[in-house]
Order: structure tokens, then sequence, then C-alpha cells
């Protein structure tokens, strides 16, 4: 007997295939499925890696720097974005995904600009059983987090973050401004995150446990992804949960939490609690 699951673990390698009821697909497992090779290719088009770069600045560079750290882990590498940019500022940077199509593409990207990626493949749930030794920072960053659809999962995933870390280690992850789509309905600035401007990146359906994004690119094809809309104070709570002493939330790219409707929100949870 084939199940729904089965049909979407053999899907095709370029097509999405998310059973009779894709609203009813909300398990962790399904990230792998979902980046598929058609999707990963496009992927880009919808970051745009110069104007997202010129969105970003120095922000996270700042961070880090500021702070005095050099060995970076990306835990969502993706396609290599924000890998490389550490790379060019002159951190030791080991990059890891769970889709190994997102790390193919990762490792291209950086060899087009002359960088060699350290590559892992890895579940975050069991991170430190594929990466080894501790790092000074740890980023997850492009609203990956919500790929995790249970709270035992996400936990789980922040303790292995927490584990490998140094002592005084920092995690900087950020997550889409689920509040505001939940409370107020979906809008977008489209200028800091997904700066792609021929591509839309909006919600197919929402309630209060999926996220179902659908991106429709130029050529008029059409993917989706399944998320866990999460609220701030959710992860804050978290972050907190699994030992971080000091958490910091910014509003986009801005110093401080001050724009009153920003697309993404960033965390820097801090392992060791300073002044």
């Amino acid at each position: 007997m084939t199940t729904e699951a089965d049909k979407r673990t053999f899907a095709p390698e370029s097509t999405q295939d998310y059973g009779d009821d894709p609203n009813a697909v909300r398990d962790t497992e399904t990230y792998q499925k979902e980046y598929v090779r058609g999707f990963v290719e496009k992927w880009d088009e919808l970051i745009d890696w110069d104007a997202r770069a010129k969105s970003e600045g120095r922000f996270f560079v700042d961070i880090l720097a500021g702070r005095g750290k050099k060995s970076v882990l990306d835990v969502a590498t993706g396609t290599g974005f924000h890998s490389v940019q550490l790379l060019k500022n002159g951190f030791d940077v080991t990059s890891a995904d769970g889709s190994a199509e997102m790390l193919a593409m990762a490792f291209q990207n950086a060899a087009d600009q002359d960088f060699v990626l350290k590559t892992v493949h890895a579940d975050w749930r069991w991170l430190n059983k594929d990466v080894h030794g501790k790092f000074d920072a740890i980023i997850c960053l492009g609203n990956s987090f919500t790929h995790l659809h249970d709270e035992a999962d996400r936990r789980r995933a922040l303790a292995e973050f927490y584990a490998a870390l140094k002592h005084d280690g920092i995690l900087i992850i950020d997550q889409r401004n689920y509040d505001g789509i939940l409370d107020d309905g979906f809008s977008t600035k489209h200028k800091y995150y997904y700066c792609g401007d021929q591509v839309t990146a909006e919600p197919d359906y929402v309630d209060d446990s999926l996220a179902r994004f659908k991106y429709t690119f130029p050529d008029k094809s059409e993917y989706f992804l399944n998320m866990f809309p999460l609220r701030k104070s959710y992860v804050r709570g978290l972050l907190e949960d699994v030992g971080f002493q000091q958490i910091h939330t910014h509003g986009d790219f801005q110093q401080a939490d001050d724009e009153e409707t920003p697309d993404f929100f960033i965390h820097v949870a801090e392992k060791e609690y300073a002044e």
C-alpha cells in the first residue's frame, strides 16, 4: 500500500507533491521534499544577492565582529548567501543544511566567487552527530526555523545549537513577522529580505499552525513551502528555556526593534550574560 507520505518521498526531483490536501501537510520532514531541484535552481531569483547585500549591509558582520566572534556555523545555508558574505569578511565558516540540493547549489555559488565552502549535510535535531567542534556563533537565517512543525523538534534543535556553541557563543536566528500575518493579514515592504522584484512570495493559506507560502516566478512556475507561523514572544521564550542568558530582538536590519511592522524579526541570543 502506498501512502501519501510515500508519494511525497518519491516525488520527481523538479516537482513538489503535497498529496490531496496540501494544507494537511504539517510535519518537519516535509522540508527535504519541498526543496526540489527546480525550486532550488530558482531560489536566487527570489533573494537577488546584490540587492540583498545592499539592504542588509554590515548588520550581521558588525554583530559578530563587535563581539569578537570568528568561527561561525551557518546551519541553514540555503544557496550560500550568508556563508559567502561572512567568508568575504574574513570569518571561518562551516555551512550546513538539511537539503542536499541546497548544499550543492551553495557550494557552486561559492566556487563562482572563488571560495570553497566547508559543507555538512545535517538535520538540526541531531546536529552534533554530524557537525563537530564548538563555534563562536551559529546563524539560522532565511526564516528557516519555521520548517520545524513540532515543539519537541524546535526545543531539540535549539538545544543542539546551544551545545554546539562555546561558553560565550551567540545564536542569531530570524523569522517572518508572523504576528502581523496572523493578527492583521499579510503585507510586505519587499525591501529587506526577498529582494527579487520579479518574484512574488505570499501566503496561500494561514492558520495558527500553518503558513503555506506560494512563490511565483517570472516563467509562471509556482512552488510552495508549508511552515509553522512562529510568534515573536514564543521564540524568545524557547530561547530562554534552552538557557540563553540575553536575547536582543531587531526588526528587519535595524539596530532596535522599533519598526511597527517589520517583515522579519532577528533574535540575537547570547549564552553568557553581559552588561
